[in-house]
Protein backbone atom coordinates (compact mmCIF):
# COMPACT_ATOMS: atom_id res chain seq x y z
CA UNK A 1 0.00 0.00 0.00
CA UNK A 2 2.84 2.33 0.88
CA UNK A 3 4.52 1.50 -2.41
CA UNK A 4 1.31 2.27 -4.30
CA UNK A 5 1.12 5.73 -2.68
CA UNK A 6 4.70 6.45 -3.60
CA UNK A 7 4.05 5.47 -7.23
CA UNK A 8 0.89 7.62 -7.38
CA UNK A 9 2.86 10.58 -5.98
CA UNK A 10 5.55 10.17 -8.62
CA UNK A 11 2.95 10.04 -11.42
CA UNK A 12 1.25 13.20 -10.13
CA UNK A 13 4.56 15.05 -9.90
CA UNK A 14 5.50 14.09 -13.43
CA UNK A 15 2.08 15.25 -14.67
CA UNK A 16 2.45 18.64 -12.98
CA UNK A 17 5.92 19.09 -14.45
CA UNK A 18 4.62 18.06 -17.88
CA UNK A 19 1.79 20.58 -17.70
CA UNK A 20 4.24 23.29 -16.73
CA UNK A 21 6.47 22.47 -19.71
CA UNK A 22 3.55 22.39 -22.10
CA UNK A 23 2.21 25.70 -20.77
CA UNK A 24 5.62 27.41 -21.08
CA UNK A 25 6.18 26.07 -24.56
CA UNK A 26 2.79 27.25 -25.78
CA UNK A 27 3.36 30.76 -24.40
CA UNK A 28 6.84 30.85 -25.85
CA UNK A 29 5.62 29.82 -29.30
CA UNK A 30 2.84 32.41 -29.18
CA UNK A 31 5.31 35.14 -28.23
CA UNK A 32 7.71 34.10 -30.99
CA UNK A 33 4.89 34.13 -33.52
CA UNK A 34 4.05 37.71 -32.55
CA UNK A 35 7.67 38.93 -32.61
CA UNK A 36 8.91 40.28 -36.00
CA UNK A 37 11.74 38.32 -37.52
CA UNK A 38 15.10 39.93 -38.14
CA UNK A 39 14.26 40.44 -41.82
CA UNK A 40 11.14 42.51 -41.06
CA UNK A 41 11.60 46.28 -40.65
CA UNK A 42 9.15 48.65 -39.05
CA UNK A 43 8.15 51.73 -41.09
CA UNK A 44 10.31 53.94 -38.86
CA UNK A 45 13.48 51.90 -39.48
CA UNK A 46 13.19 51.31 -43.22
CA UNK A 47 16.43 52.43 -44.82
CA UNK A 48 16.36 54.80 -47.78
CA UNK A 49 19.04 54.48 -50.49
CA UNK A 50 21.40 57.41 -50.67
CA UNK A 51 21.09 59.76 -53.62
CA UNK A 52 24.40 58.47 -54.96
CA UNK A 53 23.12 54.87 -54.79
CA UNK A 54 19.93 55.95 -56.54
CA UNK A 55 21.84 57.74 -59.29
CA UNK A 56 24.26 54.88 -59.83
CA UNK A 57 21.34 52.44 -60.13
CA UNK A 58 19.98 54.27 -63.18
CA UNK A 59 21.20 52.51 -66.31
CA UNK A 60 23.23 54.58 -68.75
CA UNK A 61 21.37 55.12 -72.01
CA UNK A 62 23.34 57.25 -74.50
CA UNK A 63 21.64 60.06 -76.39
CA UNK A 64 21.71 59.34 -80.16
CA UNK A 65 24.04 61.68 -82.03
CA UNK A 66 21.25 63.30 -84.12
CA UNK A 67 19.51 64.19 -80.85
CA UNK A 68 22.76 65.58 -79.43
CA UNK A 69 23.10 67.80 -82.50
CA UNK A 70 19.48 68.96 -82.21
CA UNK A 71 19.85 69.74 -78.47
CA UNK A 72 22.90 71.93 -79.08
CA UNK A 73 21.22 73.65 -81.99
CA UNK A 74 18.07 74.28 -79.95
CA UNK A 75 20.20 75.86 -77.21
CA UNK A 76 21.89 78.07 -79.82
CA UNK A 77 25.32 77.07 -78.53
CA UNK A 78 28.26 79.30 -79.49
CA UNK A 79 31.98 79.57 -78.83
CA UNK A 80 31.47 81.67 -75.70
CA UNK A 81 29.22 79.12 -74.01
CA UNK A 82 30.05 76.80 -71.14
CA UNK A 83 28.06 73.56 -71.40
CA UNK A 84 27.32 71.54 -68.28
CA UNK A 85 26.06 68.07 -69.13
CA UNK A 86 24.48 66.42 -66.08
CA UNK A 87 24.87 62.66 -66.31
CA UNK A 88 27.39 62.96 -69.11
CA UNK A 89 27.97 59.27 -69.84
CA UNK A 90 30.57 58.82 -72.58
CA UNK A 91 30.90 62.58 -72.98
CA UNK A 92 29.35 62.99 -76.41
CA UNK A 93 27.41 66.21 -75.68
CA UNK A 94 30.33 68.32 -74.30
CA UNK A 95 32.68 66.82 -76.91
CA UNK A 96 30.32 67.68 -79.77
CA UNK A 97 29.83 71.21 -78.39
CA UNK A 98 33.60 71.73 -78.32
CA UNK A 99 34.20 70.21 -81.75
CA UNK A 100 31.44 71.99 -83.66
CA UNK A 101 31.01 75.26 -81.80
CA UNK A 102 34.26 75.81 -79.95
CA UNK A 103 32.40 75.87 -76.63
CA UNK A 104 33.82 74.73 -73.32
CA UNK A 105 32.24 71.67 -71.76
CA UNK A 106 31.93 70.14 -68.31
CA UNK A 107 30.54 66.66 -67.83
CA UNK A 108 29.22 65.50 -64.46
CA UNK A 109 28.93 61.73 -64.07
CA UNK A 110 28.59 59.43 -61.04
CA UNK A 111 30.10 56.34 -62.74
CA UNK A 112 33.93 56.44 -62.62
CA UNK A 113 34.28 54.09 -65.58
CA UNK A 114 32.18 56.40 -67.76
CA UNK A 115 34.27 59.37 -66.61
CA UNK A 116 37.40 57.56 -67.78
CA UNK A 117 35.76 56.66 -71.08
CA UNK A 118 34.63 60.26 -71.64
CA UNK A 119 38.14 61.59 -70.99
CA UNK A 120 39.55 59.09 -73.48
CA UNK A 121 36.94 60.14 -76.04
CA UNK A 122 37.80 63.81 -75.52
CA UNK A 123 41.48 63.07 -76.07
CA UNK A 124 40.72 61.09 -79.23
CA UNK A 125 38.53 63.95 -80.51
CA UNK A 126 41.29 66.46 -79.83
CA UNK A 127 39.23 68.60 -77.44
CA UNK A 128 40.60 67.58 -74.04
CA UNK A 129 41.84 71.17 -73.61
CA UNK A 130 38.24 72.46 -73.76
CA UNK A 131 36.26 69.77 -71.96
CA UNK A 132 36.58 68.08 -68.60
CA UNK A 133 34.69 65.27 -66.91
CA UNK A 134 34.30 64.79 -63.18
CA UNK A 135 32.92 62.04 -60.99
CA UNK A 136 30.47 63.98 -58.87
CA UNK A 137 26.96 63.91 -57.47
CA UNK A 138 25.12 66.26 -59.80
CA UNK A 139 22.91 67.40 -56.92
CA UNK A 140 26.03 68.66 -55.12
CA UNK A 141 27.77 70.23 -58.12
CA UNK A 142 28.21 73.98 -58.43
CA UNK A 143 26.74 74.86 -61.84
CA UNK A 144 26.87 78.64 -61.57
CA UNK A 145 29.47 78.87 -64.38
CA UNK A 146 27.17 77.25 -66.95
CA UNK A 147 25.50 79.15 -69.77
CA UNK A 148 23.89 75.97 -71.14
CA UNK A 149 22.80 72.88 -69.19
CA UNK A 150 21.89 69.62 -70.91
CA UNK A 151 19.96 66.77 -69.30
CA UNK A 152 18.88 63.25 -70.07
CA UNK A 153 17.42 62.30 -66.70
CA UNK A 154 14.06 61.07 -65.48
CA UNK A 155 11.27 63.51 -64.70
CA UNK A 156 11.64 63.01 -60.94
CA UNK A 157 15.34 63.90 -61.21
CA UNK A 158 14.52 67.00 -63.23
CA UNK A 159 12.00 68.10 -60.60
CA UNK A 160 14.52 67.59 -57.79
CA UNK A 161 17.09 69.57 -59.75
CA UNK A 162 14.76 72.40 -60.75
CA UNK A 163 15.14 74.56 -57.60
CA UNK A 164 18.93 74.18 -57.72
CA UNK A 165 19.07 75.12 -61.39
CA UNK A 166 16.92 78.20 -60.87
CA UNK A 167 18.90 79.32 -57.82
CA UNK A 168 22.41 78.75 -59.18
CA UNK A 169 22.17 79.52 -62.88
CA UNK A 170 22.37 83.06 -64.19
CA UNK A 171 19.30 84.56 -65.91
CA UNK A 172 19.44 83.73 -69.59
CA UNK A 173 21.06 80.31 -69.10
CA UNK A 174 19.49 77.75 -71.43
CA UNK A 175 18.42 74.32 -70.24
CA UNK A 176 17.77 71.53 -72.74
CA UNK A 177 16.31 68.17 -71.74
CA UNK A 178 16.02 64.99 -73.77
CA UNK A 179 12.61 63.29 -73.39
CA UNK A 180 11.69 64.51 -69.89
CA UNK A 181 10.02 67.72 -68.73
CA UNK A 182 10.08 69.94 -65.64
CA UNK A 183 6.56 69.56 -64.30
CA UNK A 184 4.65 72.85 -64.28
CA UNK A 185 7.64 74.79 -65.61
CA UNK A 186 6.49 74.99 -69.21
CA UNK A 187 9.20 74.84 -71.90
CA UNK A 188 9.69 77.69 -74.35
CA UNK A 189 10.15 75.31 -77.23
CA UNK A 190 9.53 71.62 -77.87
CA UNK A 191 10.95 69.79 -80.85
CA UNK A 192 10.81 66.25 -82.22
CA UNK A 193 13.84 64.50 -83.66
CA UNK A 194 13.83 60.85 -84.76
CA UNK A 195 10.88 60.09 -82.50
CA UNK A 196 12.51 61.79 -79.50
CA UNK A 197 11.33 64.95 -77.75
CA UNK A 198 13.63 67.76 -76.66
CA UNK A 199 12.64 70.70 -74.45
CA UNK A 200 14.13 74.17 -74.01
CA UNK A 201 13.83 76.53 -71.02
CA UNK A 202 15.60 79.79 -70.25
CA UNK A 203 16.29 80.81 -66.66
CA UNK A 204 14.17 83.93 -66.00
CA UNK A 205 15.25 87.17 -64.35
CA UNK A 206 12.62 86.65 -61.66
CA UNK A 207 11.77 83.16 -60.53
CA UNK A 208 8.00 82.56 -60.23
CA UNK A 209 6.77 81.58 -56.78
CA UNK A 210 5.54 78.16 -57.95
CA UNK A 211 9.03 77.19 -59.22
CA UNK A 212 11.00 77.95 -56.07
CA UNK A 213 10.57 74.55 -54.49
Amino acid sequence: MQLQKILLGLVAGVSVISLGIVGYTSSQLKAEAQTPTSTTQSPTTTSTPSLQEYQSSIPYVPTPQPVVDAMLKLANVGKNDVIYDLGSGDGRIPITAAQRYGARGVGIEIDPQLVQEANRNAKTAGVSDRVQFSQQDLFQTDMSEATVVTLYLLTQNNLKLRPKLLQELKPGTRIVSHNYGMGDWKPERVEQIDGRTIYLWTVPEKIPENLRS
